[in-house]
């Protein structure tokens, strides 16, 4: 199954918005006051020459300390190598700008495993002179040393150690300092889960590996060892009954297809099926296209 990244992204950065700039631009951090901020809704943008669509991933509406007037701050993950990064930044900050008349503060974040110099700047000159100097603020997530980040208590750093350069045979040391940070996070039942479900979907450790790090919070102090274990032991039970209802909502699923299968070699029209069985009419016109063996 395919990850989700913008989806991942944007659910951490909403929750932890101001610790994510507090993080990575602590003198942007200064400036802005967070008491007055909201999350607008997603802006849906057609680049007509490419012929493709784009949808900005967070678009956050507040205020600087003292100032009345609203800024927007937009973050956008980044996670494939793109050419035209640098150039659909621009399109966003001048769109969004026409849109809002506020000042724009563009934030991208890359997040994809390779190691490059990615440009943060558009460009337009002439020999005759320059037109255009368009520059946004970047972090380069796998450029990031992880273990530099292991002392803030910071969510977003926590969540965001899956995504920073880490070789493989620091996997298991990565997850037991995730782990040691969440515990002194103390954070509630829903965030916490937000944090590992972020972590856990980059770095998912092998069944050897897992034991190894069990035998590692074995070692520790007393107090720390058993909270870390504790919620191992937590997050071991919530997957296995997760799954388990996975498995269930699975298996009512295909007896759905099975009996709306039935119904159309019985001639029986999508609308009729789609409002005995919950399924879509598109997924039973696609059945009926397909044939309904």
């Amino acid at each position: 199954m395919a990850i989700d990244h913008d989806r991942l992204f944007k659910e951490l950065l909403q929750t932890f918005f101001e610790e994510f700039v507090l993080l990575f631009f602590p003198d942007m951090h200064e400036h802005i006051d967070f008491n007055h901020l909201s999350f607008l809704s997603e802006e849906l943008f057609t680049d007509v020459t490419a012929g493709e669509k784009y949808r900005v991933d967070l678009l956050a509406k507040t205020k600087f300390k003292g100032e009345d007037g609203w800024i927007i701050v937009h973050v956008e993950n980044q996670a494939y190598i793109q050419s035209s990064f640098p150039e659909r930044m621009f399109l966003y900050f001048s769109r969004l700008f026409e849109k809002y008349r506020a000042p724009i503060i563009p934030i991208a974040v890359f997040s994809y495993d390779a190691i490059r110099d990615e440009p943060s700047s558009f460009t337009l000159s002439f020999p005759f002179g320059d037109v255009l100097d368009f520059r946004f603020f970047h972090v380069e997530l796998p450029k990031q040393n992880w273990r530099q980040f292991i002392r803030t208590d910071n969510p977003v750093a926590a969540a965001l150690l899956s995504k920073m350069g880490y070789t493989e045979s620091e996997r298991v040391e990565l997850k037991k300092q995730f782990l040691r940070m969440l515990v002194r996070l103390e954070l509630d039942e829903a965030k916490q889960r937000l944090l590992i479900g972020f972590f856990e979907t980059y770095v998912k450790l092998s069944d050897e590996e897992e034991q190894r790090l069990r035998s590692e919070v074995e070692q520790m102090e007393t107090k720390e060892k058993e909270r870390v274990l504790e919620l191992i032991i937590s997050y071991e039970q919530r997957g296995k009954i997760q799954g388990r209802e996975e498995g269930r909502k699975e298996g009512a699923a295909q007896e759905k297809r099975h009996i709306a299968k039935r119904m159309l070699r019985k001639g029986f029209d999508a609308q009729t099926i789609h409002e005995l069985t919950g399924l879509s009419v598109a997924e039973i016109e696609e059945m009926k296209q397909g044939g309904s063996k």
